[in-house]
C-alpha cells in the first residue's frame, strides 16, 4: 500500500527534488504541497497526508512540526535549527501519541556512513575537528549534520591528548570555530558548494580525513523516500537516518 505524502516547503531546492522523487516512487503517493503562509493544517486534513516532508526554514519548523504531529500526521523533518528543548518537547508529543517522527540532518546514505566511520573512529583519534561547507543561501549554522556528527563522536570519545595541547588567543572572537561536545566546528558558506563535511582526526605524526560530498540534492533522495516509507512503522520520534538504515 502506498504511503500519502505532503511535501511542505515544496517552492524550494530541496522541495522540488522531493517532488520528482516522490512522484517517481511506486511506494509514495505526492497528495499535496505547501509553502509559507499556506494553513498547514487544513492541507493535512484537506488531502488526508499521512506523513509531512518539512523543507522549510529554521524558524518556522518547530510550529510546523507540532502542527504535523496534532494534526495525527507523521513528521519527517529535513529542516535543521530545532534546539535540543524543542526536541525533547517533540518528543514528548510523539510519545503521548504513539505517533512516529523523524529529524534527518541529513538524508544522504554517504553522509550518514561519513558520520557512523567518524564515532568509530574517535576511540582511536579522541583529538578531532569539523568543517562544514554549505551553499550560501543555507541560513543557520552549525549545520545539523555537523552537530549531529560531533554529538556522534562525544558518544564514543574517551578524553583528549592533552600532551599534545597547547594556550591559544583567538586575536579575532571566533577564529577557532564555535564548539559542540568540545569538538571545534566551522562553518563555511560560499556559492557554487551544495553540502560537504570534513572530519578531521589527529594523532601524534598522522591525521585521519573522512570527507563526504553532495554535489546534487538527488543525492539525499533515496534517504527521503526511504524516511517517508520506514516513518510510518516508527511509534516515538527518532533523530537520524542511521536508525532505519
Amino acid at each position: 500500500m502506498s504511503v500519502n505524502v505532503l511535501i511542505n516547503g515544496y517552492r524550494g531546492k530541496m522541495g522540488q527534488e522531493a517532488v520528482h522523487a516522490i512522484n517517481a516512487s511506486t511506494d509514495l503517493d505526492l497528495v499535496g504541497t505547501g509553502d509559507l503562509g499556506d494553513d498547514l493544517t487544513q492541507l493535512i486534513h484537506e488531502t488526508q497526508a499521512q506523513v509531512v516532508l518539512d523543507f522549510t526554514r529554521a524558524d518556522v519548523v518547530y510550529d510546523n512540526a507540532k502542527k504535523i504531529i496534532a494534526a495525527g500526521a507523521h513528521p519527517v523533518i529535513g529542516t535543521s535549527g530545532l534546539t535540543t528543548e524543542q526536541v525533547k518537547e517533540l518528543q514528548a508529543m510523539c510519545d503521548a501519541k504513539k505517533l512516529g517522527a523523524m529529524i534527518v540532518p541529513n538524508f544522504s546514505i554517504g553522509a550518514v556512513l561519513m558520520m557512523k566511520y567518524a564515532r568509530d573512529a574517535a576511540r582511536y583519534f579522541p583529538d578531532v575537528e569539523i568543517i562544514e561547507l554549505h551553499h550560501n543561501q543555507k541560513q543557520d549554522s552549525p549545520s545539523g549534520t555537523a552537530m549531529k556528527t560531533a554529538a556522534m563522536i562525544g558518544e564514543n570519545r574517551e578524553g583528549k591528548n592533552k600532551a599534545f595541547e597547547i594556550e591559544t588567543k583567538e586575536t579575532i572572537p571566533g577564529a577557532r570555530g564555535a564548539k559542540s561536545h568540545d569538538i571545534p566546528i566551522h562553518s563555511i558558506r560560499l556559492l557554487g558548494l551544495v553540502a560537504h563535511q570534513e572530519v578531521i582526526f589527529g594523532g601524534p605524526g598522522e591525521t585521519l580525513t573522512l570527507r563526504h560530498d553532495s554535489l546534487h540534492r538527488e543525492s539525499f533522495m533515496p534517504g527521503v523516500c526511504l524516511a517517508c516509507k520506514k516513518v510510518v512503522d516508527l511509534d516515538g520520534l527518532i533523530e537520524g537516518l542511521e536508525f532505519i538504515l
